[in-house]
């Protein structure tokens, strides 16, 4: 790690007092000796001391270091370390506070605690060898210490729970587990601060078990040196990195390595699979997939080309037509290849429903109530919801086609070399309703936030282009519902998208529009369904 002489030396201090103190813990078990108690406990004020100091004289190095010399992930990984031996040390002056409630010695010398501590110390030992080191071995063996006590600490609870039904002494017997568990929670700092120390060295935000995934990853690549570059995270929570070869002159990745909670990642390499059998070439090829506790990762094809954000706001507008063009065809392809009899609802109202808590966590202010206004009526928006839920009930659409489920911008690829559309993010997937992916699609254009007059002109014709596209499909498949069923999954996406808006007129446009579209949904009875029209245009101003 590179860091300030005087923020290394702060660490390097604030390091041995840890050390001395869980040291001092260690004496404590054996002897119970008030003065050794007391020793560590008139330490505190000076832990706190150096941790601000390293705080301090971090800032100081990002406000006045010189340029190219100041290493913003090691600064950072300093912070955080100060913070967690601090809070190590909290944990012993806890401790210490504990032993003194423990009336039988004995029970403590023969807990298991001083074989806990003794692991903690190991690690604590370990911190200051990885912060010098510029590989990684050191830190996989700190963050190893984790798993360490937290076998030991279950062998001492579950040995001591059948002892306490016995004892004479239960009060001794459960300080005694209070003590091992705040020890072993030691282990969960020491992860972090090992996490730290990794980001560090790598240069990135980096947890032990993506690290471990990351490796096998690049093992199933065959390669000795590559670069990782973090490319995005999802709303799920999963990471996604770009990973190219070292030793080549290439540019580009090779693949795809993406890493998160195993539901959402087996979810997407089942997707993936489905879309192979059912439409070969749309998805990527899935590389690898490896397991790890609740985790999982995916090494998956990289495909070449640009997102449709991408080309909508830097293209030439000749690329962003041809990429309109070829979406449609291979949607139209994909449509008719899958279309089944069974239609499969959206239920779109039953996702607003779903999602409207996040939508008011951001913006209270939607949540209106019904009022009153000279002689008309407003309906609340939640009225204004079960009302098109009760007319979405009634229209089932003909028939169902596979969809992608998450049809925004930046999960369409298009590669103007060889002009093929690639989807990507698959997980959700599934037989249902075209008029998803079709309103997820224009709501995506439109909550792009970008405000000159030229680039929203192309937003608005990418939308309506792939409207007139829909209609046109839906009226050669005798779709009658088609532009009510469009209407339920706009107005769905105008709200449900202000969750990820913190502009407050862009938010509200968005909001309005869809309030406005639930309204003329709510005066629709079931003669007027199939003479029903949006203004699309004027929606999409």
């Amino acid at each position: 790690m590179r860091l300030p002489k005087a923020v290394r030396d702060n660490l390097l201090f604030l390091l041995a007092e840890t050390h001395s103190q869980i040291a001092n813990f260690q004496v404590l078990l054996e002897t119970q000796a008030a003065t050794v108690a007391q020793r560590i406990l008139d330490r505190q004020g000076y832990t706190y001391n150096l941790k601000m100091r390293i705080h301090d004289g971090c800032i100081h190095a990002l406000r006045h270091g010189p340029k190219g010399s100041i290493n913003v992930f090691s600064l950072r990984a300093a912070e955080a370390i100060a913070s967690d031996l601090e809070r190590i040390s909290h944990i012993c002056f806890e401790c210490v506070r504990f032993v003194g409630n423990v009336e039988q010695g004995k029970i403590l010398r023969k807990s298991g605690i001083p074989t806990l501590v003794k692991e903690a110390l190991g690690g604590i030992d370990l911190i200051e060898r990885a912060i010098e080191e510029e590989d990684t071995k050191t830190t996989l063996k700190i963050a190893e210490i984790e798993r360490k006590l937290d076998r030991r600490y279950n062998d001492i609870f579950l040995k001591n729970i059948k002892k306490m039904r016995k004892s004479d002494q239960p009060e001794d017997m459960v300080t005694m587990l209070f003590i091992a568990q705040r020890v072993a929670e030691i282990g969960d700092v020491l992860l972090s601060i090992s996490e730290s120390v990794m980001s560090a060295q790598l240069g990135q935000p980096m947890h032990i078990d993506r690290f471990r995934s990351l490796k096998t990853a690049l093992s199933d690549l065959g390669l000795i040196e590559a670069e990782v570059e973090p490319i995005a995270e999802t709303k799920s929570g999963s990471g996604i990195s770009g990973i190219s070869d070292a030793n080549s002159d290439e540019d580009g990745y090779v693949a795809i390595f993406k890493d998160g909670k195993k539901d959402k990642l087996k979810e997407e390499r089942e997707s993936v699979e489905n879309w192979h059998e059912i439409f070969p070439g749309l998805a990527p090829q899935i590389l690898s997939y490896h397991k790890q506790g609740k985790n999982a990762s995916l090494l998956i094809e990289h495909l070449p080309g640009q997102t449709f954000d991408t080309i909508l706001l830097q293209d030439e507008e000749e690329t962003l037509e041809k990429a309109l063009k070829h979406l449609c065809k291979t949607l139209k392809a994909v449509w008719k290849e899958t279309k089944r009899k069974k239609g499969i609802s959206a239920n779109h109202m039953g996702q607003l429903q779903k999602r409207l808590p996040q939508v008011l966590d951001i913006h209270s202010d939607f949540n209106t109530c019904a009022k009153r206004v000279g002689e008309a009526d407003v309906s609340s928006l939640e009225e204004l919801i079960t009302k098109a839920g009760k007319l979405e009930a009634k229209l089932a659409p003909p028939f169902s086609v596979y969809i992608h489920g998450d049809f925004n911008l930046d999960n369409i690829i298009f590669d103007a070399d060889s002009k093929k559309i690639r989807f990507i993010d698959l997980h959700r997937s599934c037989y249902q309703d075209y008029t998803q992916d079709v309103s997820v699609f224009m709501i995506s254009n439109y909550r792009l936030q970008v405000l000159d007059r030229k680039t929203r002109q192309r937003i608005r014709a990418a939308a309506l282009h792939m409207y007139e596209f829909a209609r046109e499909f839906a009226e050669k498949q005798g779709d009658a519902s088609f532009e009510v069923r469009l209407a339920l999954g706009l107005g769905r996406s105008f709200i449900t998208s202000t969750r990820f808006i913190l502009d407050a007129e862009l938010a509200n446009a968005m909001y309005l529009r869809g309030q406005y579209i639930l309204e003329r949904l709510g005066e629709l009875n079931e003669k007027e369904v199939h003479s029903f029209k949006l203004p699309i245009e004027e929606l999409f101003l």
